[in-house]
C-alpha cells in the first residue's frame, strides 16, 4: 500500500539548509508535527524528542521514529490507515502540496504553523495530548473538535515554567495588597484553574512584629470563569475573570484550631491535592460546610508563606468536566503561592510605611485653620507625588493677643521623611516664638538659631508676617522665601517688596521687617516655591504668571467683590502643568476684613481700688444694656486680678464683632491659674466665674507682662 508522504516545515528558529535535497530535521517537532497523523503508542507515552545526532527522517519516516533507530532496529512508516485527526476513522488524503522539500512562500501563511495564543496560554498540538489518550481528536473538557494549534492545558514541563514567568510578572506588577492578590487571581483564572479562592490572614502581621491572638483567616477574594464560555473552538478562552459566588457559599472568616487539620497542612506549607488526608480534612474547616469541592486531583490546597510564617491560603478549582490537575502542577502552584506571599509581604510593608508617612505629613501641618477676629483664611496643601507625600513645605495661621494673627509658610530642603521631622520642629518653634507675641524678625532669627542646632545642613526658607484687624497692618519679614501677592479689592494684584534675606539655617545674618497697609477687602497670598518654580520655568517667571492668574480670576467676581478664597486656592492651582509638580506645595490665603473703629473701646484704668467701678461705668456708656449683667462681673473680676498685683496703668480694650472680646492688660509676666476656692476662702472664685460663664478665655504672656481676655456671645 502506498505511504502519505509527510512533508515537514522548518520552525522560524530553525536554521535552514542550502541543500535542497537533504530532508530537513525541525530542532523543535511541535511547531513541524502540527498536522503529523498520531503513530501508535501506549497511553502515557511522550512523543520522542529529535536529539542532534539522530538522522534526519524520511518522507516516509513517522514522526514518533525517525530517530536513527526504532526499538527494534526498524523504521516505521505512516500509512494512510492511521486515524484520522476528526476521530471518524476514515483515512486522510494526502494534501495538495507542492515539491517534496518545498519551502512554504514568504507571502502566504503557513498552515502548519501554530496560531497565536491568548496569553499565559502557549500553544500546541493537537497529537501532545498523549496522557489523555483523546486519539479521536477531541477535547475531554467539552467533547469538541480540536482546532490545528489552538490553544491546551498545559502538558509539558516548558508550557510550564512559561506560564509561570507569566504568572509571576503578572503579579509582581502589583503595589499595593488588592493589585497582588487580584494578578494572582487574573493570571491563573482560567489559564490554570476555573476558580481560585485567596485566604488572608486578619489581620495580616507587619515585618517582624508577632501577632497576637488565634490564627485567623478571612476571604479576600473569588474569581472563576464566567459561565458563558465560548467553546467553540474547544478551548477555554482567555476571558476576563469575574467575581463569582463562592463568596457567598463559602465562610468568610475562619479560625484555625491550633493542632487540626487545616493548621498541619498551612504548617507543612507545600501545596497538596484535594482528595490528600490531610486536605480532605481541613477543607470543610476553611470553607465550611456548604461547598463541595470537586473529587479526584482538581483542587490544589497551596498555603501562603510571606518571609517569617503563614499569611494565608489559595485554593485551585478545577470542574469536573476539566482534567485533574497533575504532579507537576502541585510546582506551579507552589511557585504562584510563594510568589504571591512575599508580595503581599511587600505591600503590607509598603502600606505600613505609606500610613507613617501619611500621617507624619497631616499631624504636621494644621488640622483645621482658626478662626480669628477680621481675617477669614483658606489653605491648600499637594504633596510631590502620591508615591512621596511627605516632604518640608508647611503653613500655619496662629493667633496673637489683641485680636492680631501670625501667617506664616515655610519649606524645608528636600521632601523626606527627614524633612518633614525638621519641618515639624521648626513649626512647633515657631508658635512657641509666636505665643511670646514677638516681633517677626526676632521670630525669624530665634529659627535660625534652631535650624542650626538640628544640623549645620537644614536648610529652610520661611516668611512670617502679623496682621493687626484693628490697625489694618501687616507687618512682613523674610527668610529667603519668595515673596507674597496681595490682591486688592478694586482686582489689582501686586508683588509685595519685601528683603528676600538668608534662608534659615545659615547663620549670622539680621532679617528684615517691613509694615505695609493691609487694607479691609484684600487678600494676601503665601505660598512656597514648588507653585512658581519646575524644570520648565524659573522662580520669576512663575511669580508674575501667579499674579496675572489672580488678576484674571478677581475680573470674574467684579471689582466690588473679592473672589471666594476657596475658589481662589482652586483656581490658583489649576496654573499647574503636567510637567509643573517637582516639589510639594503649600498654599495660604488671607482675606483682610479688619475691625472698624466704632466697635473698638480703649481705656487705661489706674491700679487702685476704684478700677473696677470705672471699667462698669464705661461699659454702661459704650450700649453694653443688652448683656450688662454678664459683661460687668466678669470686667470686674478681671481687672480686679489685674489691678490687685499691677505697678502700672491697667489697660481695658473691647473689641465687638460677632462676639464680644475683652482684653485686660497688665505688666505683671505671671499667669493666672484656675483654682477650685474652698468655702471658707474669701477669694479665689473670679478665674472660676469666667470659666463658667464667658465662651472662652485664655491668657497670654507679653514682653511687657501679660493679656487676659474673655469672650462673650451677643444677643
Amino acid at each position: 500500500m502506498d505511504s502519505t508522504r509527510v512533508t515537514e516545515h522548518p520552525t522560524p528558529h530553525e536554521r535552514r539548509q542550502s541543500d535542497a535535497g537533504r530532508p530537513i530535521t525541525p530542532a523543535d517537532p511541535r511547531g513541524a508535527l502540527l498536522r503529523t497523523p498520531e503513530p501508535a503508542h501506549a497511553p502515557g507515552a511522550l512523543p520522542a524528542q529529535a536529539r542532534s545526532g539522530d538522522a534526519p527522517a524520511g518522507p516516509g519516516t513517522s514522526a514518533g521514529t525517525r530517530g536513527k533507530h526504532g526499538p527494534a532496529g526498524t523504521q516505521a512508516s505512516a500509512s494512510t490507515d492511521a486515524p484520522s485527526p476528526s476521530g471518524t476513522g476514515a483515512p486522510t488524503p494526502p494534501p495538495e502540496r507542492g515539491p517534496e522539500h518545498s519551502q512554504p512562500s514568504a507571502t502566504e501563511p503557513d498552515p502548519h504553523r501554530p496560531r497565536p495564543a491568548p496569553e499565559g496560554i502557549p500553544a500546541q498540538s493537537a497529537d501532545q495530548d498523549r496522557t489523555s489518550g483523546n486519539s479521536g481528536g477531541k477535547d475531554r473538557r467539552t467533547g469538541h473538535g480540536l482546532p490545528q494549534g489552538g490553544p491546551m492545558p498545559m502538558r509539558r514541563d516548558g508550557d510550564r515554567l512559561r506560564f509561570v514567568g507569566a504568572a509571576t510578572r503578572r503579579i509582581a506588577r502589583g503595589i499595593d495588597l488588592d493589585e497582588i492578590v487580584m494578578g494572582l487571581c487574573r493570571a491563573t483564572v482560567p489559564t490554570f484553574s476555573d476558580a481560585i479562592l485567596v485566604y488572608l490572614r486578619d489581620p495580616l502581621p507587619v515585618g517582624d512584629e508577632r501577632p497576637t491572638g488565634p490564627l485567623v483567616l478571612r476571604l479576600r477574594r473569588t474569581d472563576r470563569i464566567p459561565e458563558e464560555r465560548d467553546a467553540e473552538n474547544g478551548f477555554m478562552p482567555a476571558l476576563r475573570p469575574e467575581p463569582n459566588e463562592l463568596s457567598a457559599m463559602t465562610a468568610e472568616r475562619c479560625e484555625v484550631r491550633p493542632g487540626g487539620a487545616l493548621a498541619e497542612v498551612l504548617r507543612g506549607v507545600r501545596p497538596v491535592f484535594a482528595d490528600a488526608p490531610a486536605a480532605r480534612a481541613a477543607l470543610p474547616e476553611l470553607l465550611g460546610d456548604d461547598l463541595v469541592v470537586p473529587t479526584g486531583q482538581r483542587a490544589i490546597l497551596a498555603p501562603l508563606r510571606g518571609r517569617r510564617r503563614v499569611i494565608g491560603a489559595a485554593l485551585f478549582l478545577r470542574r469536573p468536566e476539566r482534567m485533574a490537575f497533575e504532579a507537576d502542577d502541585l510546582l506551579v502552584a507552589a511557585q504562584l503561592a510563594t510568589h504571591s506571599a512575599l508580595g503581599i509581604d511587600k505591600a503590607v510593608l509598603y502600606g505600613r510605611e505609606a500610613y507613617i508617612a501619611d500621617e507624619l505629613q497631616r499631624t504636621m501641618l494644621p488640622e483645621t485653620l482658626p478662626r480669628p477676629t477680621g481675617v477669614r483664611l483658606a489653605s491648600r496643601y499637594l504633596p510631590a507625588a502620591e508615591t512621596a507625600r511627605v516632604g518640608g513645605d508647611w503653613y500655619d495661621a496662629i493667633p496673637l493677643p489683641g485680636s492680631r494673627v501670625a501667617l506664616v509658610v515655610g519649606d524645608v530642603m528636600g521632601h523626606s521623611m527627614t524633612s518633614a521631622a525638621i519641618m515639624g520642629q521648626l513649626r512647633t518653634t515657631a508658635q512657641t516664638l509666636a505665643g511670646l507675641d514677638l516681633p517677626p524678625q526676632e521670630v525669624l532669627h530665634h529659627l535660625d538659631e534652631q535650624a542650626q542646632r538640628l544640623g549645620t545642613d537644614r536648610m529652610a526658607t520661611c516668611l512670617y508676617a502679623v496682621y493687626d484687624p484693628v490697625a489694618h497692618r501687616i507687618t512682613i519679614a523674610n527668610a529667603g522665601h519668595p515673596p507674597p501677592v496681595l490682591l486688592h479689592l478694586g482686582g489689582r494684584a501686586e508683588v509685595l517688596r519685601v528683603p528676600p534675606g538668608a534662608p534659615i539655617g545659615v547663620g549670622g545674618v539680621d532679617f528684615e521687617a517691613v509694615e505695609l497697609d493691609a487694607p479691609a477687602g484684600a487678600t494676601l497670598l503665601l505660598y512656597t516655591d514648588g507653585l512658581v518654580e519646575s524644570r520648565l520655568r524659573d522662580v520669576w517667571t512663575g511669580i508674575e504668571q501667579l499674579r496675572e492668574k489672580i488678576a484674571a480670576t478677581a475680573q470674574l467676581t467684579g471689582p466690588d467683590h473679592p473672589p471666594p478664597l476657596e475658589a481662589l486656592c482652586d483656581e490658583v492651582l489649576d496654573m499647574l502643568g503636567p510637567g509643573d509638580r517637582d516639589d510639594d506645595i503649600a498654599l495660604l490665603a488671607a482675606r483682610f476684613d479688619g475691625i472698624a473703629p466704632s466697635d473698638v473701646a480703649y481705656w487705661f484704668l489706674e491700679p487702685e481700688d476704684a478700677a473696677p467701678g470705672r471699667a462698669r461705668r464705661a461699659l454702661s456708656r459704650w450700649g453694653m444694656e443688652d448683656m450688662s449683667d454678664s459683661v460687668e462681673l466678669l470686667v470686674s473680676e478681671v481687672v480686679t486680678n489685674a489691678v490687685r498685683y499691677a505697678s502700672r496703668p491697667v489697660t481695658l480694650r473691647l473689641l465687638r464683632t460677632d462676639v464680644l472680646r475683652c482684653e485686660v492688660g497688665d505688666d505683671v509676666p505671671q499667669l493666672p491659674r484656675l483654682r477650685q476656692a474652698r468655702a471658707t476662702d474669701e477669694d479665689g472664685r473670679g478665674l472660676y466665674l469666667v470659666n463658667k460663664l464667658a465662651r472662652r478665655w485664655g491668657a497670654t504672656r507679653l514682653s511687657t507682662g501679660k493679656v487676659v481676655w474673655f469672650e462673650l456671645n451677643r444677643g
